[in-house]
């Protein structure tokens, strides 16, 4: 114990000049910082003891930033300036870091440390404790997803499909990941088409996503830590205004043929995804479930034009490999009704093909239940909608009965 003693002696003489700002400007009085140092050291002894657990070091960073709230308002209170949240923020990084250290198996440590960084928008040191994590836990799906992710809503593209392609070689176990990779494709092909109709066609999205000579691409748009300036950060580019001139200047020579050529590009007509698909068949994971998975995640994405081309690549690999799967067979009675809205005069048509098709796979399927089950439950969310028409509700209310009791 008096090794613990002295470690949290250590811990707690850091925080000595926080405390004098305290005492200085007033925000809390002589017995209160008492009573926070006895807080701490209660805190300091717990989480340095032999019986430390994650859920120590999570109470104590809830007590930290509870702590500075508290600071933050007394200060609006008295109008006491000057008083900053960098002491704190250092404070419960170091917690972070002892915690992650003493605990490096536990997840949830590593994904509350990285929230809190990207909610203080510590950039750099968020990209440092993903990389630590990432090695440390190289199987975890939601690590991998999440780092490509934030790449991908950072801008940076490139760097989200290099991150999703190394994390899809260590998580080939299940299908988290790959579903992720492909519906963060989908997402860029949504954005490329809302950009397409705001700013006249493709070179309008082209001149959205060209970083110009002179700009700087990174995975946030700031970063409040206290890290070192490398030069290039410090001084502005002199050649800056040149380069972007000349930038726009190739803009306009941009020819009709060119923009023509882009719009017929693979990447625009979903090739990624489907290429996500293809190499997810040839993984252990693969199943007719996991097909399943992805055919329910691409049906999200109505406001893709290349979406149709994409749901029949994947139904055409399940009717190849599982012919008669209740998940083939479910995929196959819905597809008429993807992207088709319940108040629109297309829906009855479709929903008429749709019942031709569910009386077709009900005798090819190997699994008469199961089918029936997919199929109530995505008539359960239609028959909730309000503006439903009558007669269409009628049908499904009628099918729904007939499928629940054969």
């Amino acid at each position: 114990m008096a090794n613990v003693a002295e470690k949290a002696r250590f811990h707690l003489e850091r925080a000595v000049p926080q405390l004098r700002e305290f005492e200085e400007k007033e925000i809390f009085t002589k017995d209160e910082i008492r009573t926070l140092v006895s807080k701490r050291t209660e805190f300091e002894h717990l989480v340095l003891g032999p019986g430390c657990k994650p859920h120590n070091f999570q109470s104590y960073v809830a007590w930290e930033l509870s702590l500075d709230k508290l600071r933050a308002r007394r200060c609006l209170r008295k109008k006491i300036k000057h008083s900053t949240s960098h002491a704190s923020n250092a404070r419960v990084f170091n917690i972070y870091e002892r915690a992650v250290f003493r605990h490096p198996g536990s997840l949830e440590l590593w994904a509350d440390y990285l929230d809190y960084a990207a909610r203080v928008k510590a950039t750099k040191r968020w990209r440092k404790i993903m990389t630590r994590a990432l090695r440390m836990h190289p199987i975890n799906p939601g690590l991998w997803a999440r780092a490509g992710r934030r790449a991908a809503g950072d801008g940076d593209m490139e760097g989200a499909r290099g991150m999703f392609m190394r994390g899809c070689r260590f998580c080939n176990s299940t299908v988290d990941l790959w579903l992720e990779y492909a519906r963060v494709e989908m997402e860029w092909l949504a954005k490329m088409e809302r950009k397409k109709c705001g700013k006249k066609g493709l070179e309008g999205a082209r001149a959205e996503e060209t970083v110009e000579d002179g700009d700087v691409l990174r995975l946030g748009n700031d970063d409040s830590e206290d890290d070192e300036f490398e030069d290039n950060e410090i001084l502005p580019d002199p050649l800056a205004d040149e380069h972007s001139k000349q930038a726009k200047e190739a803009r306009k020579v941009f020819s009709e043929e060119a923009i023509k050529k882009l719009e017929k590009s693979p990447a625009l007509q979903g090739a990624i995804p489907k290429a996500v698909f293809d190499i997810a068949r040839k993984q252990p994971f693969y199943s007719a479930s996991a097909a399943e998975a992805f055919f329910d995640m691409f049906a999200d994405f109505t406001a893709v034009s290349a979406q149709p081309v994409i749901i029949q690549h994947v139904l055409d690999a399940m009717v190849e490999e599982y012919p008669r799967h209740p998940a083939t067979c479910g995929c196959v009675v819905r597809q008429p009704l993807v992207g088709v809205d319940v108040t629109t005069v297309e829906f009855p048509r479709a929903l008429r093909e749709v019942l031709a098709r569910l009386k077709t796979q009900t005798d090819v399927t190997e699994d008469k239940a199961k089918l029936a089950a997919k199929t109530v439950a995505w008539i359960k969310p239609i028959l909730k909608r309000k503006d439903l028409d009558d007669n269409v509700r009628t049908v499904l209310e009628h099918t729904k009965r007939k499928l629940e009791n054969p």
